[in-house]
């Protein structure tokens, strides 16, 4: 059966099913029709399927000539879960979020292992990309595959993939971003390393599906334990009255044994927010407490607050109360240039003004109209900059530093500007106050 999968991926005959066309699986689909590999797509979005089988994309940053490409080199999307079985290779790019008391919610995995389940059959491979705690692969997944009569590393493949997308980075794409992968057998890992080897330039394989796991885990907390670091070094820096920003750049420099971090309003995306906690949860079961990774959350989860507290202390010294004043968020996405508001940090410093009396409005040419949230909700539109509407505001909030803002404009015109994102560093004015 493995001779079978590999000759499949060797004559490009393979057909591989994407389940879940987001931020992860649409680049993936992309990539794999790029190479001439058939490719079929599972969502459970009705919109999502209309709109990509009508080759436009769902994503900002994914322009609608690749979906066109997509479409013109077979690919389809669909809601019909029993045509699983056609494919060859499943992959599974849905999200793992947290739950309101901070644990793992695999229930998106779940509901799709549920939907696919009954159309397994002998010779696939299934590899699932979605972050999550080590053990998951084999303790959650495999079961499925048993109960189907089904045998990894015999008659089916299974491994762990994580993916490793960054919306909206223009210097990375799918192909050239290395894929570590992980079998639950020998046999597994093989076919894991054919497959994904046959559109990604660099494939990683580790000794388990539980090593694969940690590595994305190590990958993201790393990045939160970092910037949490920095985060809390601007509250130090601006209490003693430095720059923060000017400080990093100037660390930066030093050739060796440092790598910069910019602090912010908070951490948003679907991994660094969500991935430490995973750790944090499954390392309870071996009796350990992972008191500096959680440490570094807790600082990170807590800057919206100290945006606000800024924000209060500027209208204080003009006079003004929180209550009542007329605030403009600019940049609700979670990152620059892009759409992407998962966790965006900008939506808890909008709530919080929101919770405090404030009017809020904001400005993001990338999110026209704030999106509908599990967790969050605004009745908003975006709102077109002048000179005109930034003055009219009590104060004006960059959150996300996309660039298609006229910062000179809103410099000039904001009564009072918050600045969360060191775009003014070094330009000394009044109306100007780092966050």
């Amino acid at each position: 059966m493995e001779s079978e999968i590999k000759d499949k991926i060797a004559n490009r005959t393979v057909k591989i099913g994407i389940l879940g066309l987001g931020y992860v699986g649409i680049p993936l689909a992309q990539r794999i029709s790029e190479v001439g590999l058939t490719v079929l797509g599972f969502d459970v979005d009705a919109e999502r399927i209309r709109q990509l089988n009508g080759g436009k994309s769902p994503i900002k940053h994914i322009p609608h000539t690749q979906i066109e490409g997509m479409k013109a080199a077979g690919f389809e999307a669909t809601d019909d879960f029993s045509r699983a079985t056609e494919c060859d290779a499943l992959i599974i790019c849905v999200p793992t979020p947290l739950n309101k008391y901070r644990e793992p919610d695999l229930s998106f995995v779940t509901a799709t292992m549920d939907e696919i389940a009954p159309y397994l059959r002998t010779g696939q491979l299934l590899a699932l990309e979605s972050t999550t705690w080590p053990g998951t692969t084999e303790e959650v997944l495999a079961p499925y595959i048993t109960e189907a009569g089904l045998t990894p590393g015999k008659d089916f493949y299974l491994a762990y993939s994580p993916e490793r997308e960054d919306p909206g980075n223009p210097n990375f794409h799918t192909r050239t971003i290395p894929k570590v992968v992980g079998g639950i057998t020998a046999a597994c890992l093989e076919a894991g390393v054919a497959l994904y080897g046959a559109f990604i330039d660099k494939v990683v394989p580790v000794s388990s599906t539980r090593a694969a796991e940690m590595v994305k885990l190590l990958e993201n907390i790393h990045r939160s334990v970092n910037i949490g670091l920095a985060n809390e070094m601007k509250i130090v820096a601006e209490r003693m009255g430095l720059d923060i920003f000017e400080v990093v750049d100037a660390a930066a420099t030093k050739p060796f044994g440092f790598t910069p971090f910019y602090p912010g309003p908070g951490i948003g995306g679907h991994c660094i927010p969500i991935d430490p906690f995973y750790l944090t949860w499954k390392a309870r079961e071996y009796g350990l407490h992972t008191r500096f990774i959680e440490l570094a959350g807790e600082i990170n989860a807590g800057m919206p607050d100290y945006v606000v507290s800024r924000l209060v202390s500027a209208l204080n010294a003009q006079g003004k109360s929180l209550s009542g004043a007329r605030v403009l968020a600019l940049g609700i996405a979670y990152k620059r240039d892009v759409d992407d508001m998962r966790e965006s940090p900008s939506v808890f410093v909008m709530e919080r003004l929101r919770d405090w009396g404030a009017q809020i409005d904001y400005s993001d040419s990338n999110v026209p109209v704030f999106p509908k949230m599990r967790e969050h909700q605004f009745d908003l539109s975006s709102v077109a900059l002048t000179p005109e509407v930034v003055a009219g505001y009590d104060a004006v909030v960059l959150l996300t530093d996309h660039t298609d803002f006229d910062y000179d404009m809103i410099r000039k015109n904001a009564q009072l500007l918050v600045d969360t994102r060191g775009k003014y560093r070094g330009q000394v004015s009044e109306n100007v106050t780092r966050a």
